[in-house]
């Protein structure tokens, strides 16, 4: 649904969308398979078609997380009676706040990187102790700094998908940007710049949900065909191009992104481990006792997990704080990873 809502329905359309997560969509007339499992291949509303998905965990929501974290600590200071006029300001703090902020932030930030893995890494790690980290921070960097950071970070992590499509031969020449990522002048200039391709707006916001009302219209003969519902719904209402120079700047900066995750995995790994790791102890998800730890050297308490029919199952979502207590941390593998609430 959110291929058709964003007209991704022939070759070389691409969408991408940020929100909590990040994801680009792109239309394949043939299946294509990417043999390192980095990219997800499925069938397509449109009947022989397919298409290629790449996820990035953390992409409005690491926006998220920065703005609460600014927010949460004016919020103590003013609890404690010591905050400022100006730190009672940032309490109030809006994304479009922090935006305005980054806005004046030349492309880079003046040397710092984002790592937004702050939920472990889908596309193109597939590692959930992948970790989140700011890399060059200095003195001189201020909030507008990290929260430009933060941006060109998400949008570095979607390149990372970008570019394995390419690797594997699919043709992009048009992007078309949904979500929260759409509604921003500076997410659409970032994205249109790390990309390298022109970004096209679309006048429904929402792909997925616009895309479903689309799929309907097909099905109870408003439409004769998908093809047609997307021609007749799908509108583009603006266009930002690629700034060269900053294009250049990034195509540098990302050179430098795309090596550090390896460069850290290892520390990632660790650290994972000495904050808490998780096994899974019974793949076949039978009723066991399990033991939680909260964090050392609290005594950990007994608990059994939900009946197997009420199991939330999300392969890539990190589990709750369920712990092997057990010195030896499992390595967890790809859809070995559930999601053991029952909510």
């Amino acid at each position: 649904a959110a291929a058709v809502g964003t007209g991704v329905v022939r070759s070389g359309v691409l969408s991408s969308s940020i929100g909590t997560s990040g994801v680009l969509f792109a239309h394949s007339d043939a299946i294509t398979l990417d043999p390192l499992g980095r990219l997800h291949s499925f069938c397509h509303a449109v009947p022989g078609q397919y298409h290629l998905m790449a996820v990035t965990l953390s992409a409005g929501g690491a926006f998220q997380w920065f703005r609460n974290l600014v927010q949460l600590a004016a919020c103590s200071l003013q609890l404690a009676g010591g905050a400022s006029d100006s730190q009672s300001a940032i309490y109030n703090l809006q994304f479009d706040d922090l935006i305005a902020l980054a806005t004046p932030v030349a492309p880079g930030a003046e040397g710092l990187l984002f790592l937004p893995y702050l939920s472990g890494e889908r596309t193109p790690h597939l590692d959930p102790l992948a970790r989140g980290a700011f890399v060059g921070l200095t003195t001189r960097h201020t909030l507008g700094h990290m929260a430009r950071a933060v941006m060109e970070g998400v949008v570095f992590a979607l390149r990372d998908g970008l570019e394995i499509m390419r690797e594997l031969g699919v043709p992009i020449d048009e992007i078309r940007a949904t979500g929260g990522g759409g509604k921003s002048a500076l997410w659409r200039q970032l994205q249109a710049d790390i990309y390298r391709t022109p970004l096209f707006t679309l006048a429904a916001e929402e792909g997925p949900a616009y895309g479903a009302a689309l799929l309907a219209g097909v099905g109870t003969g408003v439409y004769a065909d998908v093809q047609q519902a997307v021609t007749s719904g799908v509108r583009v209402v603006d266009t930002t191009e690629p700034n060269a120079e900053a294009a250049q700047r990034y195509d540098e900066i990302y050179s430098i992104y795309r090596t550090v995750y390896s460069q850290l995995r290892g520390t990632m790994h660790r650290l994972a481990a000495l904050g808490g790791g998780f096994r899974i102890q019974n793949s076949e998800f039978r009723r066991s006792e399990i033991t939680t730890i909260h964090s050392a050297p609290r005594v950990g308490a007994k608990h059994r997990p939900p009946d197997p029919s009420v199991i939330a199952y999300d392969p890539w979502r990190m589990l709750r704080p369920v712990y092997d207590p057990s010195p030896c941390l499992l390595s967890p593998r790809g859809y070995d990873e559930i999601d053991i609430s029952s909510n």
